[in-house]
């Protein structure tokens, strides 16, 4: 009889996977130990080892398709040294960061269909369902959530794949006084299909929308539908930390440091945070209460080609000027080489992104949520500016931020992001932060 090996439960509470390809086929001879799969969760993407050696019978999944922790995903004739059906052995999953964001505490994040042919998990420990045929699809913390709000999941209407009922589902619901909606149109939510207009279907190429881009896709709508976005745009004058930089060049490169402007800027935001508290916090909506953190772990948002990932400088507060070039460095470096660990990702309470090296004027950023706040570090640019009732040229930037205004109020956005540029514009005050 065949052995079945089963998707794993790699951590951080993920109840399912996309396989992101597969590593052997039918027929293939594997060693124990061997990498069989790999897979893309919500948090991180693993290579999963072959628990048996033997032969592969049957792939039970295929690339792009997304199972639920429990389900087989393959199948072995296996032979164990001596002849004898070897035992089964826990899977160590090899973390890579080719994941690029971090689930938002599961609040309001719609989960993907499983796998045509997997075998869906019945229960967790705690009893609920969340994947049977014939009951409502929703994820534990869905179903703690209507517990809490003392609604009946039976009586919502889902918003995710296969009917998957949301923690927005559950928001919305009890604040339409019944009617699960899609958000700002009233009607309920379907997935829109493209249509190909008349004549044009040979003149398109489709491929599938999976793996990274799909989970940052579905990261980005949770943070869109949850958290109501507003923007603040401010300009700063850079010249005298382009001044001090260039002057610090030669000393950071003999300490193989490459110096950017970016631990100044996380120098100067965590001045700001530390002003205005709000914008270092999160909302815990299942206990309504304002999470306030005192501690700062930046997340530098890092461009691959696999899509944008966010690791995180951890305690930057308590970080120089060169050891936080060095970590940023680091984190982007290994972010590209899919390198990075699921902690590299976790725990981030502010995060930047950085366009300046493209181009643009501005850009308006969406949150990484949970997180309540992001701001956009725009290009350098020479501009003729007015100093002194006197037209001088000057080396200008842009500073966007995104707030989620449940937590932030503009008026305090907008002094927090004076007080970061007032702390670029005069540097030496950096000195002060460590």
């Amino acid at each position: 009889m065949p052995l079945e090996f089963r998707l794993p439960d790699i951590g951080e509470g993920i109840h399912e996977g996309e396989i992101v390809q597969w590593m052997v086929k039918p027929g293939d001879t594997v060693a124990e130990d061997q990498p069989l799969v790999e897979v893309m969760t919500d948090k991180v993407t693993a290579e999963i080892p072959s628990p048996y050696a033997g032969v592969v019978k049957e792939l039970k999944a295929q690339a792009g398709q997304v199972v639920q922790v429990g389900s087989v995903i393959i199948t072995f004739d296996a032979v164990g040294k001596s002849g004898e059906e070897p035992k089964k052995q826990e899977p160590k999953a090899e973390a890579s960061a080719k994941s690029a964001t971090t689930e938002a505490g599961g609040n309001g994040k719609p989960h993907s269909t499983p796998a045509k042919g997997s075998c869906a998990v019945a229960t967790r420990g705690d009893g609920d369902s969340f994947a049977t045929g014939g009951k409502v699809l929703a994820a534990p913390a869905t179903r703690k959530l209507a517990r809490e709000m003392g609604v009946a999941l039976m009586e919502i209407s889902g918003t995710g794949p296969r009917g998957r009922i949301t923690q927005a589902d559950v928001r919305q619901f009890v604040e339409s006084g019944g009617t699960a909606t899609r958000p700002g149109n009233g009607a309920a939510h379907k997935a829109p299909a493209y249509v190909t207009p008349a004549g044009y279907g040979e003149r398109e190429t489709r491929k599938p929308f999976a793996g990274m881009r799909r989970k940052i896709a579905e990261h980005l709508v949770t943070s869109k539908h949850t958290a109501p976005h507003f923007a603040y745009v401010e300009e700063v004058d850079m010249t005298e930390i382009v001044t001090l930089r260039d002057a610090l060049l030669p000393d950071a490169e003999a300490q193989g440091v490459k110096l950017t402007f970016l631990p100044f800027i996380i120098k100067a935001v965590i001045a700001g945070l530390k002003a205005y508290p709000s914008l270092n916090a999160s909302l815990d909506e299942a206990s309504q209460e304002l999470v306030y953190k005192n501690y700062y772990n930046m997340g530098v948002a890092v461009a691959t080609d696999q899509g944008l990932i966010v690791p995180v400088v951890k305690d930057a507060d308590q970080k120089n000027m060169l050891t936080l070039g060095r970590e940023i460095k680091d984190l982007a470096d290994r972010g590209r080489a899919g390198k990075l660990t699921l902690d590299d990702l976790k725990g981030g309470t502010f995060t930047l992104t950085s366009i300046g090296s493209i181009g643009g004027l501005f850009s308006v950023p969406i949150i990484n949520y949970p997180e309540v706040a992001i701001l956009g570090v725009n290009k350098i640019v020479k501009r003729p500016v007015v100093r002194n009732d006197e037209i001088v040229i000057r080396k200008m930037m842009h500073l966007s931020i995104s707030c989620d205004h449940r937590v932030v109020d503009g008026a305090e956005a907008a002094l927090f992001v004076k007080k970061v540029v007032e702390y670029l514009e005069q540097p030496g005050r950096l000195l002060l932060e460590g």
